[in-house]
């Protein structure tokens, strides 16, 4: 098991302790709706602000009978290279348009691609596919009402989302032209690897991994469904770009390996990097966190790349 009292630095554990004194270790204890409580309480202390220069604008998607909040951030200074769908994370009960805001504008900001955050429906009330058809419809929006190239990007849960629409939408004629996710649960393998070195990580447990996936499932086994779980595909061919960015102190760490490595195997193009001494959920930490703010960093150098048909270089 992993060291912790090594691989982790003065300002992450300062991050964990701060995280941990508004959404402790053991909130996966509590009702879902304490949970939603003490994670959005979470949310609002880490709030940044937007930068200058970026507005952003509320309305929903209209999609068979029912209406997905969307959230539409604006540069000043628009770069029209890209449009970037964002997917939140949560484990897909958590969260909403406001826990990843600040992250959102920030990413428009340095990007100059107009961002459109999607507010998809939550387990338990709406278990699996909700998520992903909430997901594949904003796709779908997106895709009518942009000319620019699309590219798909979340972190977590969301990550997981953008990969499963990415693999759907194959053979579309605005498939989009890269994926950028940030610390996914794919659906790997839960015997080997950072599930194992890992397992007990702060900020992310294996039983939390656990108690998000049944939720979200409804205690239905939806391993070998591509759509809850990419990297059950059985075939990546086709898939755009691929940017695969992980904590290394994260049970979910080894999904990025995985997923590069069968795309790579398909022909495609994609690279995964493992960050050093980091864990879950370190996007909030960006502004504290050196580590953090330098991956931070490296996923908007990616975004830019993808763009442009490229991928980053991190060597």
């Amino acid at each position: 098991m992993a060291d912790y009292s090594k691989l982790l630095d003065d300002e992450t554990r300062a991050f964990i302790a701060q995280t941990d004194s508004y959404y402790p270790p053991d909130a996966v204890d509590l009702p879902v709706a304490g949970q939603r409580e003490v994670y959005d309480r979470m949310c609002r202390a880490f709030f940044s602000g937007y930068p200058d220069g970026i507005t952003a604008e509320t309305t929903a998607v209209a999609a068979e009978g029912r209406d997905i909040p969307v959230r539409i951030y604006r540069n000043a200074q628009a770069n029209g290279a890209a449009v970037v769908i964002y997917y939140h994370g949560g484990g897909f009960i958590l969260g909403g348009l406001e826990s990843h805001d600040d992250v959102c504008a920030e990413l428009c900001e340095r990007t100059g691609f107009e961002l459109i955050s999607v507010d998809y429906r939550l387990a338990p009330e709406h278990q699996h596919p909700a998520a992903y058809d909430d997901a594949m419809a904003a796709f779908d929006w997106v895709s009518e009402h942009y000319s620019a190239p699309i590219i798909l990007c979340g972190d977590s849960a969301g990550g997981n989302l953008a990969a499963a629409v990415a693999h759907a939408t194959r053979g579309n004629p605005r498939a989009p032209i890269g994926q950028m996710l940030i610390y996914p649960g794919l659906g790997g393998d839960r015997t080997t690897g950072s599930y194992i070195e890992h397992a007990d990580a702060p900020m992310l447990t294996t039983r939390d991994i656990d108690f998000y996936g049944d939720i979200r499932a409804g205690g239905r086994d939806v391993a070998d469904d591509p759509t809850a779980a990419p990297l059950a595909d059985t075939d990546f061919t086709g898939l755009p770009a691929t940017v695969t960015i992980t904590a290394e102190c994260d049970p979910l760490s080894s999904n990025g390996e995985a997923y590069r490595d069968r795309i790579l195997a398909a022909g495609g193009k994609a690279v995964w990097r493992e960050e050093k001494g980091l864990v879950h959920g370190y996007l909030r930490g960006r502004g504290s966190v050196t580590r953090a703010r330098q991956s931070f960093d490296r996923i908007v150098v990616s975004l830019k790349a993808l763009a442009a048909g490229e991928l980053p270089d991190f060597d």
